[in-house]
């Protein structure tokens, strides 16, 4: 499964799968890839000032949805594995990403990894609780 099947089949990020298809994103991640996806969880959207979602899946709000998600995508696979303390990361609108080790924890910015290394056929899934906001 690629990353959205792999997405809508876990059933923790359907927010995130409704934001990705009103941003027009679905055909670019199911493309070929690969691609790391730092995967707010359903948790993560709720969390968020209420009515924003709402909000930022309405036709005239798309390039700035399309700024958010892709700011959470990074080009190539990166595992855990891979990650270190201080690494940056350049993600997919072209801002960075900043990565902590704390505690065992893995941080990306504010969000922590909740689950890490979710393999896909094109690509890696990282589950965070925080949605990434570019600055």
């Amino acid at each position: 499964m690629n990353i959205v099947q792999t997405a809508i089949a876990n059933g923790s990020f359907e927010t995130l799968v409704a934001a990705v298809t009103a941003a027009e994103l679905v055909d670019t991640l199911n493309g070929e890839g690969p691609f790391t996806v730092f995967a707010p969880v359903d948790a993560a959207f709720a969390a968020l000032p209420e009515g924003t979602v709402a909000t930022l899946i309405l036709p005239e709000n798309k390039e700035k949805l399309q700024s958010i998600l892709t700011y959470h995508v990074v080009a190539g696979k990166v595992l855990s594995s891979d990650l270190s303390d201080g690494m940056e990361a350049t993600t997919v609108n072209g801002a960075s990403l900043t990565i902590r080790l704390e505690d065992g924890k893995v941080f990306v910015n504010d969000a922590e990894v909740v689950i890490a290394d979710v393999l896909t056929d094109n690509g890696v899934v990282h589950a965070i609780n925080t949605v990434l906001i570019p600055a």
